[in-house]
């Protein structure tokens, strides 16, 4: 029996269930705010983490904490603990999150590139909103 690879009219190429989970959810740390901005820095050199922190700026402990375990567990980064006194832990980019970092950076260089027109588009939008709203 032949397994059919057309999704039918009522899915999208999303909705495969559990299936697809892991892949939305790597894509949502990859994507996520801290995540971006992680990846991003940690291109050019490993870091420790109060470095890091100053590096992206406004992140809390918390998330930041947070975010790199997501990325650990995802095999992004790397995480170093030297048995030292006191503790020091560096954090880098494994081969997979080089590569995750290199898609990640183009896509906010391309953010970057077309920030004009980007909120070109938002003026013209928000003059059309307000102007449906008084009529």
């Amino acid at each position: 029996m032949a397994v059919s690879t057309v999704a039918d009219a009522t899915t999208n190429k999303y909705d495969h269930g559990e299936a697809m989970c892991p892949y939305r959810l790597v894509l949502e740390h990859l994507t996520s705010r801290w995540g971006v901005l992680v990846l991003i820095e940690l291109r050019e050199r490993s870091y420790r983490f109060s470095e890091l922190r100053r590096a992206i700026g406004r992140v809390s402990e918390k998330m930041l904490t947070q975010t790199l375990q997501t990325l650990e567990r995802d095999g992004l980064v790397h995480r170093d603990a030297k048995p030292v006194i006191p503790p020091r832990v560096d954090y880098s980019l494994t081969d997979l999150g080089r590569e995750a970092a290199e898609q990640v950076r183009g896509l906010a260089l391309w953010t970057q590139e077309r920030m004009a027109e980007v909120q070109k588009a938002r003026e013209v939008y928000d003059a059309r909103r307000s102007g449906s709203e008084q009529g």
